[in-house]
């Protein structure tokens, strides 16, 4: 790269990643286009609707009910990822859809659950809504190449045997869809449909297609349900709390940016911009794409910055090692980031996996956490490869070619890390089997073997009429600490309900007692109309069938990964060591919330992602730089020293990830609210512990696995 050339490069790349932060500060145009205030937020950040529906008739049973709520969870996830479904009572359902304040519109759009049947002209039922396992709009092309619309039905394997003898009696004929009495389409059969898959064709418009499948899909619920409340809701964590993680954001990032040019000079620099870009175009694509931004997603976004900031570090090691072999620093610079490569691109595809895998199969949470993952590790590869090179060029092009600014790797004594596994694997094996004990005792004293947080296991909602409006904070300075101390808990959840005076508040299930002598004390307190207070039973957020999607998720996410690390390392000892440490690091951390006895929610699944995601990328780099040593060495290696000398080579690696991931998330702990807290410190013990399994453990699994089970070649 020439001068000029240099020059250019580092003042585009410079005004581009301006003007991405201006676009995310005040965005454009009167709507603010793209500026980061518009980013959807999930119901913890902003509030949104809450929708109170009842069954219809006689009190459906349990299975029923699960059924119709894992059914309306699915469909409101076309508002939100991050929409919570949950049952009130013995025959209510609450829907909470955040980023949006429109109740009336929400109930438009999502319909009015009823009984749907598929009829024949005569009005005979063919099929019900039941029957009907998936109803999405399409866009086709017909014989003349014209754009058409359709709605493609999947039916159950019950439904599809009823309709295919329901199409053969009726070819030529009109089959009536009937929603609540009314036809909504009535479809010319055109032949037998045997296969269980359907098309409702030559729809006026996409738009039409659209409200079609949804009232099927909605129709198709077993209990048929009312609307018989709708109220906007605010914040579970307020104002507030955005705030101060803005503010702990700002800070992390700054000590990261300081933390990389102290250790990294020059290189750190380049760094510090290429940090900057990856900020700027996460909130620009957060924008974009419209997704729901919530406290989990967050941890998606600490997690990007961990791994942008990993493979800078992996670069500038590279360098330095190519400078400290007495290579030109134009020659280390090309072969330093061509070596780091394989590691960067390894680890970040096996997190891009399980993040595929988990936005596939998990809902919820979980989904709004992987597709926050997901973005967050494309942009953080995008700038560690591309902006950071650039970079780096342009200052070796505009002179700056001194290799003491960038650094001389010397070689190191090789520490002997194997000597000290059998001691590793125990205190590990202490730390894994005294967290199941702790688990073991508390279950058997009836007070859970995890502290079950509201969204688990359901508890109790309080509705309080208050003489005055009251903001988040105010609630949480006044009313939390009444509330609390009449439970003897701090695990309590509160909003406000805009455009009244009313508090939600949400806590574990309060018995007959407990529930009496709290309305006194909120009646002597602050004066309430205690015949206004109403207080229901209200079931997990995060039901049996969305636990399961999150554990089947991640288990497939782990074959998965597993599955990559065996064909990228030729060798499957690679891959169960891998994944054996990462269980290693969710079991140390799983230890931890039982002997700490944090709350177990949401916020407990995204801090087991995120340290999923973590572990594997740390283990990589380690298995990396011994697949290149091996290729050196060949057979005749000493696989002791081998395996010594590449962590050895890799530890500033692990170490300095490790700090500034801490550090961001250290400073999210001191400055955030008490639920941001409590979210932060187990993410910290992960990252400890991620660094002392990608160190201590990974690398000794896969020498003993090489050594005592299988051949050494």
């Amino acid at each position: 790269m020439k001068k000029n050339t240099g020059i250019i490069s580092l003042i585009l790349t410079v005004a581009v990643t301006a003007g991405l932060l201006a676009l995310a500060a005040v965005g454009v145009g009167e709507n603010k286009t793209g500026a980061a205030k518009n980013i959807p937020l999930g119901l913890d950040l902003a509030g949104g609707v809450s929708i109170t529906y009842q069954a219809k008739g006689e009190t459906p049973s349990a299975e029923e009910m699960n059924d119709t709520i894992y059914k309306l969870q699915k469909r409101v996830e076309g508002y939100s990822t991050e929409a919570q479904v949950y049952p009130q009572g013995d025959n209510r359902i609450n829907i909470e859809i955040p980023g949006v304040t429109d109740a009336n519109a929400i109930l438009e759009e999502l319909g009015k659950p009823g009984s749907l049947s598929f009829q024949d002209m005569s009005g005979n039922e063919l099929l019900s809504g039941t029957d009907i396992k998936t109803a999405e709009a399409k866009t086709y092309k017909d014989n003349l190449n014209n754009v058409d619309y359709e709605v493609a039905l999947t039916l159950t394997d019950e439904g599809a045997e009823k309709f295919a003898e329901a199409t053969a009696a009726n070819i030529g004929s009109r089959i009536a869809i009937v929603y609540d009495g009314e036809t909504i389409s009535a479809p010319t059969v055109q032949n037998a449909i045997t296969n269980g898959n359907a098309a409702i064709t030559n729809m006026e418009s996409y738009e039409a297609a659209e409200q079609l499948a949804s009232t099927i899909r909605i129709g198709s619920l077993k209990v048929e349900l009312e609307e018989i409340q709708s109220k906007v809701v605010g914040a579970q964590l307020g104002a507030d709390a955005i705030r101060t993680s803005l503010l702990a954001g700002i800070i992390g990032f700054a000590l990261v940016v300081i933390f990389m040019i102290v250790m990294y000079r020059l290189p750190g620099v380049a760094a510090g911009i290429a940090l900057t870009s990856y900020v700027g175009l996460t909130l620009g694509l957060l924008n974009a794409f419209e997704i729901t931004l919530t406290l989990p997603g967050i941890a998606g976004i600490i997690l990007g910055i961990g791994m942008a900031v990993d493979a800078n570090v992996i670069i500038f090691a590279r360098i330095r090692e190519e400078i400290g072999a007495g290579k030109s620093v134009k020659g280390s610079i090309k072969t330093g980031f061509q070596k780091a490569l394989s590691a960067i691109l390894d680890g970040n595809i096996t997190t891009l996996i399980a993040a595929i895998i988990l936005s596939l199969k998990g809902s919820g949470s979980v989904k709004g956490f992987a597709h926050t993952l997901a973005l967050s590790i494309v942009v953080s590869m995008f700038t560690a490869l591309v902006i950071t090179r650039l970079v780096m060029n342009a200052f070796y092009a505009l002179g700056l070619q001194d290799a003491k600014l960038y650094g001389i790797q010397k070689e190191r004594k090789t520490i002997n890390f194997l000597s000290k596994k059998n001691i590793c694997f125990v205190i590990s094996a202490v730390l894994i089997l005294g967290g199941l004990a702790v688990m073991g005792v508390n279950g058997s004293k009836g007070k859970g073997a995890l502290n079950y947080s509201l969204e688990f296991q359901g508890g109790t909602s309080i509705t309080i009429p208050m003489n005055e409006a009251l903001s988040i904070q105010e609630i949480d300075e006044t009313v939390k600490p009444v509330v609390s101390e009449v439970i003897g808990s701090n695990e309590i959840q509160a909003q406000k309900v805009d455009g009244s005076n009313d508090v939600i508040v949400k806590t574990r299930a309060l018995d007959l007692e407990t529930r009496e002598a709290l309305c006194q004390a909120l009646v002597e307190k602050f004066d309430v109309d205690e015949n206004q207070i109403a207080i229901e039973n209200i079931g997990a957020a995060i039901s049996s069938e969305m636990r399961s999607d999150a554990i089947t998720a991640v288990l497939l996410a782990a074959l998965f990964m597993l599955l990559y690390i065996w064909f990228r390392f030729k060798d499957i000892r690679f891959a169960t060591s891998a994944v054996a440490a990462l269980l290693h690091d969710v079991l140390v951390v799983l230890a931890f919330y039982a002997v700490a006895r944090l709350s177990v929610g949401s916020n407990f699944i995204a801090c087991m992602l995120t340290i999923v995601g973590y572990s594997i990328n740390a283990t990589i780099v380690i298995f990396d730089r011994i697949r290149e040593n091996l290729a050196v060495a060949g057979r005749k290696a000493d696989l002791q020293e081998l395996v010594n000398r590449s962590i050895t080579q890799t530890l500033s690696r692990s170490v300095n990830t490790s700090v500034t991931t801490f550090i961001t998330v250290a400073v999210l702990y001191v400055l955030g609210v008490a639920s941001i807290r409590e979210f932060a410190l187990p993410l910290m013990v992960g990252i400890v512990c991620g660094a002392y399994s990608s160190v201590c453990i990974t690398g000794a699994l896969w020498y003993v696995m090489k050594t005592k089970l299988g051949k050494k070649n």
